[in-house]
């Protein structure tokens, strides 16, 4: 990208993003300066970055000064640094959407700043060639976000699109997974909001995605993503007849019935992801649910309920719009097993979801005599 140079920052010392998800390889904060005859900022960073930024914004600018910030999304990760570019810069304008604009008021009471309001299909000419277009995004995965292609350099700019945990070069090579539980735990829940924007960008010439967290995409891994993220997008899983084992269990005799009932999957020959939901990171086993296209829930009774982590998984699943599965259910209690009742309870709401017969009802550990069972839901998976 000739006229467009990289300015985003790694943050290495954040252990958990939003509050909630591990990133044990840290985070980016993209940022890119798109020069013209006028100079454009493509969004600003955190404010744990936000002096690193100022210092390689002001190297790339060799002396100048922008004249436009455009505003992609306004989640604090992209726009912390707002205020401070414009205490640095006062005469730059800020472009954005119309909702996008009230959300700055709502960070930043006393700024003071031009703002220019563009919506789908505005053009910002910056000269030289160089123009910005603009693309609405709606709820992916807020509802101001925009996204601007650059058809001097075919380059979409994707805001939260198309990102990834991980600093800017973590797993250059294997984009993929952490992608992967980056968009269903961020975006999994606008599908459909993903699918129109895709539709939108068939109709540009793109030949690299520069999104807000994460590489550039170009090439195979660009052709990779957009293949993936049509799936994704459409609640399609990428391995349908992989079975995921999901347990929680109290004291380990719930764990060692999916273990052994996991054992009996492979021994038909099955692929199966088997994650422990009191230990195992939760964003990682929503992740495996949506690559997956089975799913079995293994859970003891709590309080004639489930055992929470069982309900916080499916919480997360429910939140994340999840839909067009099977489940099979083991439940596990001494002396009034309930958890089945509430893990259908909880699949209920959820669209286009199949429960596999029979649910096994195991007393207190796993036994002989529910060998048959075990075998028939095994069967019944499978089919």
């Amino acid at each position: 990208m000739s006229n467009v140079v990289y300015i985003g920052v790694d943050d290495r010392d954040i252990d958990l993003f939003e509050s909630q998800y591990y990133v044990p390889q840290g985070m980016c904060y993209n940022s890119y300066l798109v020069k013209g005859e006028k100079l454009a900022v493509m969004d600003t960073v955190d404010k744990r970055k936000c002096s690193e930024w100022l210092s390689k914004l002001e190297a790339a600018l060799q002396g100048k000064t922008p004249d436009y910030l455009v505003v992609q999304h306004m989640e604090p990760d992209h726009s912390g640094s707002i205020s401070a570019f414009m205490d640095k810069y006062p005469d730059a304008a800020i472009v954005c959407s119309l909702q996008a604009s009230k959300f700055i008021l709502n960070f930043n009471e006393n700024l003071k700043a031009e703002i220019k309001v563009v919506k789908e299909g505005d053009t910002l000419d910056l000269g030289n060639g160089m123009a910005l277009s603009f693309v609405a995004a709606p709820m992916v995965h807020w509802p101001e976000v925009i996204m601007t292609y650059l058809a001097a350099e075919k380059t979409l700019f994707s805001a939260d699109g198309f990102g990834k945990f991980g600093v800017y070069d973590a797993d250059a090579d294997n984009w993929t997974p952490e992608a992967r539980r980056y968009y269903f735990n961020i975006c999994g829940k606008y599908g459909d909001n993903v699918a129109a924007v895709l539709k939108k960008a068939a109709g540009l010439e793109i030949a690299k995605i520069a999104p807000l967290h994460g590489p550039v995409l170009e090439g195979e891994k660009m052709a990779e993503a957009l293949r993936l993220y049509t799936l994704w997008s459409a609640y399609v899983p990428e391995e349908p007849d992989t079975v995921l084992v999901a347990h929680a269990s109290i004291h380990g005799h719930t764990k060692a019935a999916a273990l052994q009932f996991a054992q009996m999957l492979r021994d038909k020959g099955a692929k199966v992801i088997v994650k422990d939901l009191t230990r195992d990171d939760m964003a990682g086993v929503v992740e495996d649910a949506f690559k997956v296209g089975k799913i079995v829930l293994a859970s003891s009774t709590y309080d004639a309920s489930l055992f929470p982590p069982m309900h916080y998984f499916l919480y997360k699943l429910s939140i994340k719009g999840f839909k067009r599965r099977r489940f099979g259910i083991i439940e596990n209690g001494t002396w009034a097993p309930m958890a089945a009742k509430h893990i259908k309870a909880m699949l209920e709401p959820m669209k286009e979801i199949e429960i596999a017969e029979p649910v096994v009802s195991l007393k207190s550990a796993l036994k002989s005599t529910d060998a048959p069972q075990m075998q028939a839901l095994a069967e019944a998976m499978l089919a």
